[in-house]
């Protein structure tokens, strides 16, 4: 009896095939270097694949300020990311680029994703004359020690 119970759950094993999960995609959310020492893009991937986050850039008009410029407008599909930034004090920034891992080896590494592409700065003045400035650009994301430690200290993301 034991026998005949045996060899039928090894039939059921033989035959039964484990399913297969799809691989979660990649997770690109994290801060990313932008144009400046201590300035940084905000990268959020919420569910759903929707996409947000925000720029944090210094001040032009004063250097120990901080302006935050947030997604009005973010699409990532596979690995082309884009986004285009409200205007704050007549700036916005609109980005057209591709995800990919960088040389980092780890999380806990700079560069463990790049983010490769074209940033276009545009400015108006007071006569609402917009000016346009394009550049490539490589954004690297930051160490997640480092990411964990800067969230901690300013409160987690800045609104």
């Amino acid at each position: 009896m034991i026998a005949l119970l045996l060899a039928g759950t090894l039939s059921f094993a033989q035959t039964a095939k484990p399913q297969k999960t799809a691989a979660p995609a990649d997770d690109y959310s994290g801060m990313y270097s932008f144009l400046q020492e201590g300035e940084f893009v905000q990268i959020n991937l919420e569910e759903g694949n929707r996409l947000t986050g925000f720029i944090s850039r210094y001040s032009d008009s004063e250097k120990a300020l901080f302006v935050d410029h947030f997604f009005e407008k973010a699409e990532l599909h596979d690995h082309d990311i884009g986004f285009t930034t409200r205007k704050v004090h007549g700036i916005w920034f609109v980005f057209k680029g591709t995800v990919s891992r960088g040389p980092g080896k780890t999380r806990e590494a700079e560069a463990y994703y790049v983010i490769k592409g074209a940033l276009t700065q545009y400015t108006s003045d007071a006569n609402q004359v917009v000016t346009a400035k394009e550049r490539e650009i490589t954004f690297r994301s930051f160490p997640q020690d480092v990411e964990d430690e800067a969230a901690a200290k300013t409160g987690g993301a800045r609104r």
